[in-house]
């Protein structure tokens, strides 16, 4: 029975440590030496039977890599509402030191498995990425500023049709100079980490079956590549498709005005994210084996739509916010003039008749537009039934309504 190499005090359950422990500290794909209970440091049983000795190991070597794998996999409740909560967090401080005006976020689905940190050292040959200390899986912003850079040079070299306004220079500002180049200057984008919120309840286990072992790593004198070679299985943990992906890009206004302020008018280093970001969904891929599909993702329609109509209402709370209590009142109150004149307009097209629907509803206009304080809302409405007297009920109904109306506009006759 494979186990983890830990102190005995420790036990054996660790179904509550996070996937990163799990995946690293507390992995259970250690052997047992049956004669001395000796801890040995490898991914198989140790068997001392020898019929049927090197079939056995080699199958009991595979169960130990799997079981291993699957159980640094499961998700529990407190794993999920941690990785909820790092994004909320992520998206308070992304709105109080950037904002709208000086960031953009981005929300995308993976369509296929997603895989980062494979050339962490690992017992397996393969990490794999964890956020410390938390244990879970994450995207870190350089490999995003790496993928954004990469699609907006492709676009910037014409080759793939319309540059969508990229160009070298355009690169150089917004990403920065490149390392061998004569100045190093930083870029006037900030990429943050991802947080992906993974679909299910478990990460997913992916093989891969690199051939020709005998030439890569047997160093087998004489042998030349082939493909009649035995292929070596390969285990390696995946985001699951559907998974959610948030970007945050943070844009240094004050650098960009620096270093490209025709990118700053009308917020034009956004519209060549955007565009950068779309060819990376489409061709390039995030995280690690990208060539072979993985790390493929879409923009989320969904959360676009609702992202953008809380964009809206957060932006028309802080023009509200800033305007006076009495253009306020103004605003709300021609909601209602306006909601009124249409009942008007309808009744004039028809064959009015008294005591019909209109009626009650100017009744009701009259009542609360005399309850308002804001003269020019008064106003407004005054002018409005003045334009309804005609239509009173009776000589006795329209003197009434005379009288509504100059009182709205505060005669003293």
């Amino acid at each position: 029975m494979a186990i983890a190499a830990v102190p005995l005090y420790l036990g054996k359950d660790f179904s509550s440590a996070s996937p990163g422990l799990r995946f690293g500290m507390y992995l259970q794909l250690w052997g047992v030496n049956r004669r001395t209970d000796e801890v040995l440091w490898t991914t198989h049983d140790i068997s001392y039977e020898v019929r049927g000795q090197n079939r056995q190991e080699r199958e009991v070597k595979h169960e130990n890599k799997v079981a291993a794998l699957k159980s640094a996999t499961l998700l529990t409740s407190n794993d999920r509402s941690t990785m909820e909560s790092l994004l909320e967090r992520q998206q308070h401080l992304f709105a109080l030191s950037a904002g709208t005006e000086n960031g953009m976020a981005l929300d995308a689905q993976a369509v296929a498995p997603f895989t980062t940190g494979l050339g962490n050292e690992h017992p397996l040959e393969n990490g794999f990425a964890f956020l410390n200390p938390y244990g879970l899986p994450y995207l870190p912003g350089s490999g995003v500023k790496g993928v954004l850079r990469q699609a907006a040079c492709e676009l910037s070299s014409g080759e793939w049709g319309d540059p969508q306004g990229w160009n070298a220079a355009a690169v150089t500002a917004l990403f920065g100079a490149e390392a061998e180049s004569d100045s190093l200057t930083r870029g006037a984008l900030t990429f943050w980490d991802v947080i992906p919120q993974i679909k299910g309840d478990n990460l997913s286990v992916e093989i891969m079956t690199p051939h020709q072992k005998h030439y890569y790593q047997d160093d087998q004198d004489g042998q030349s590549p082939h493909d009649s070679g035995q292929p070596t299985p390969i285990t390696f943990l995946t985001v699951p498709p559907g998974s959610g992906f948030t970007f945050h890009v943070q844009c240094n206004q004050l650098l960009l005005e620096t270093l490209a302020p025709q990118l700053r008018e009308n917020n034009r280093w956004r519209i060549l994210l955007e565009h950068a970001f779309e060819h990376a969904f489409n061709w390039l891929g995030f995280g690690a084996k990208t060539a072979v599909g993985y790390g493929a993702m879409a923009e989320d329609t969904a959360k676009k739509a609702s992202r953008e109509q809380q964009q809206a209402e957060q932006r028309e709370q802080e023009r509200k916010a800033n305007m006076s209590p009495e253009d306020l009142a103004l605003e709300e109150n021609r909601q209602v003039i306006a909601k009124f004149r249409d009942a008007f307009e309808l009744a004039r097209k028809s064959n009015y008749q008294p005591g019909q629907e209109f009626d009650s509803k100017r009744n009701e206009f009259i009542q609360v537009a005399t309850s308002w304080d804001e003269q020019r809302s008064r106003l407004e409405a005054a002018e409005l039934l003045a334009e309804t007297v005609k239509w009173g009920a009776s000589k006795k109904g329209k003197d009434r309504l005379r009288a509504a109306v100059a009182t709205l506009k505060g005669d003293k006759d």
